[in-house]
């Protein structure tokens, strides 16, 4: 079993009202609980020594709150805060062994990036030979060796973005909390991170608790992830887990591009659950992926996985089977996404990769019938409802195609 490395119990923050709360019995008790708007909404929450871990979710969801706390910038209203088995909740930040990388990096102006690298350890007397050693240690690291004697403004924004990461690991903390740290570069040069970010924590094994609503971002580079939101999470699991079976319209929406579509349970047969679409359709899923659900549900899967096939051709046998029209085709070059709209009016998304359907002139056209085609081993199952923490944004599923 995995040893932890950060604990969270019924964490809570309210901002506003009176937020004031007092120690019992090692937790922090609300003063006035019914007031103040809730930030962070009781969590709980572990994460494994040596896992790289991230809270995604869009702005306002609570998840830089909950990295603030951890980090000791800010003061939970309610709950506890556990560092490798110790409570830390009212240490302040300078007494915690973690360190933080921000988005803006803040970086030393007029310091050298060995002096930037250096600063915490000069700050606790480390003798000249170790600063040297280990700062020489944290360039190599990131990759910039020779670069010691330059200043921040002589610098890219991604070797900033390196300095302050190699400045954080320095001090060798149990926990480096990094706030949408690539935020500020470019695409191509974020992408890069990612992998460069995965490859560090991986090198030097401390635990990586990472903040962003870019759900690439943590899919590239996460052991685990949170999906927050309104305070709390709404599912938490490895990027594989999240993806092909999301639990809730939040996850499904907010986590890639998903179609979700009304069902009616229709008995079973086989080890699969049968369900009725709409336009009277049958539809198989596999039994485990109702996972005790009995309720009104809604049946998703995601466009990557659909097939399209002519009304006249032979769909292999074992697929799910709907009839459409082609709404609206665009071009993206590695593929193209076609809007397909159902009988009963429901529009449904599919990527198509451009490998046998190599010139525009070979696509399919606005107008054309289709059949929809997928494996009942690629649908998922969420509550029909949305529920009331749902970000109609998110379920819009407006995120960019999957290649």
């Amino acid at each position: 079993m995995a040893d932890v490395a950060v604990r969270l119990v019924q964490l809570t923050k309210r901002f506003g009202g009176d937020t004031v709360g007092r120690r019992v019995a090692g937790y922090v008790e609300s003063a006035d609980p019914g007031h103040g708007f809730l930030a962070v909404d009781h969590i709980d929450l572990e994460v494994n020594e040596g896992e790289f871990f991230s809270l995604l979710g869009p702005s306002g969801c609570g998840k830089t709150t909950t990295l603030r706390m951890i980090g000791g910038f800010e003061e939970p209203t309610e709950g506890r805060i556990e560092l490798q088995g110790e409570d830390v909740t009212w240490l302040p930040a300078y007494k915690r062994n973690v360190n933080t990388v921000f988005q803006n990096y803040a970086l030393f102006p007029h310091l050298t990036i060995f002096e930037n690298v250096a600063f915490g350890l000069r700050r606790k007397k480390v003798s000249s030979a170790d600063v040297k050693k280990r700062v020489t240690e944290m360039l190599e690291l990131v990759e910039l060796p020779g670069y010691e004697g330059r200043k921040p403004g002589q610098i890219s924004g991604g070797q900033a973005q390196r300095v302050a990461l190699a400045r954080a690991l320095v001090n060798r903390p149990a926990v480096l909390l990094l706030d949408e740290p690539l935020g500020a570069l470019d695409l191509k040069l974020r992408k890069q991170m990612q992998v460069e970010l995965k490859r560090i924590q991986q090198e030097v094994g401390i635990t990586f608790m990472y903040v962003t609503h870019d759900q690439e971002e943590a899919m590239t580079m996460s052991d685990r992830i949170a999906v927050m939101n309104n305070g709390r999470y709404e599912q938490l699991g490895d990027p594989e887990v999240l993806y092909e079976h999301p639990r809730t319209r939040f996850v499904a929406g907010f986590l890639g591009v998903s179609n979700l579509l009304p069902t009616t349970r229709d008995g079973s047969a086989n080890g699969a659950a049968a369900f009725k679409m709409a336009d009277g359709s049958p539809v198989q899923v596999p039994a485990s992926v109702l996972d005790g659900r009995t309720g009104s549900v809604a049946l998703g899967v995601r466009p990557e996985k659909i097939r399209l096939f002519e009304p006249q051709d032979d769909v292999p046998g074992g697929l799910n089977r709907l009839a459409g029209t082609i709404s609206d085709a665009s071009y993206l070059g590695v593929s193209t996404q076609y809007i397909v709209t159902l009988a009963d009016g429901h529009k449904v998304t599919v990527y198509e990769q451009n490998v046998q359907r190599a010139t525009k002139s070979e696509l399919w056209s606005t107008g054309e019938q289709v059949v929809l085609a997928w494996s009942p081993e690629h649908s998922f199952i969420v509550d029909d409802a949305p529920s009331a923490s749902a970000d109609p944004a998110a379920e819009a599923s407006t995120a960019a195609p999957q290649s």
